[in-house]
């Protein structure tokens, strides 16, 4: 799991090891989408774009997280068709806002035998009203 903590927001890239091919896609029947595993490399986080927090949620104090399933695609953007698989809240639009973020960031993609392929990845965005504490590291 690749983790970043900024400001209020932790936000996670895990990567779902569930089986190593899944399904096409309708809207890319060409393409084999696959996870990660058995040859295929995980995509990496080149682009990060923080989720907006909303007024309504800083206001209430609205903590936790939301877990996304999307696909990777092979130039490294983020398919339209995110799937929120933990919802954490629908009344104060975090949901909306995490998925928003999450279709702008963008990664070097995974590969199969040297070549960019589709992979399916879970994503992780955790919001947080407490200020994180930082630690030194020392090499």
């Amino acid at each position: 799991m690749l983790c970043r903590i900024a400001g209020s927001l932790a936000i996670c890239l895990m990567v779902a090891l569930q089986g190593f091919a899944s399904a096409q896609s309708p809207s890319q029947p060409s393409e084999e989408v696959y996870r990660p595993g058995n040859g295929v490399t995980t995509p990496t986080l080149l682009k990060e774009i923080k989720p907006r927090y909303t007024p309504e949620a800083m206001r209430a104090k609205i903590e936790g997280t939301v877990m996304m399933e999307c696909v990777i695609q092979s130039d490294g953007t983020v398919r339209n068709d995110i799937k929120v698989v933990r919802s954490h809240d629908a009344k104060y639009g975090l949901d909306n806002e995490a998925v928003k973020a999450a279709r702008q960031w963008t990664f070097k993609p995974g590969m199969k035998d040297g070549k960019p392929v589709p992979v399916r990845v879970t994503i992780e965005m955790a919001f947080t009203t407490k200020t994180p504490r930082r630690k030194a590291v020392t090499r």
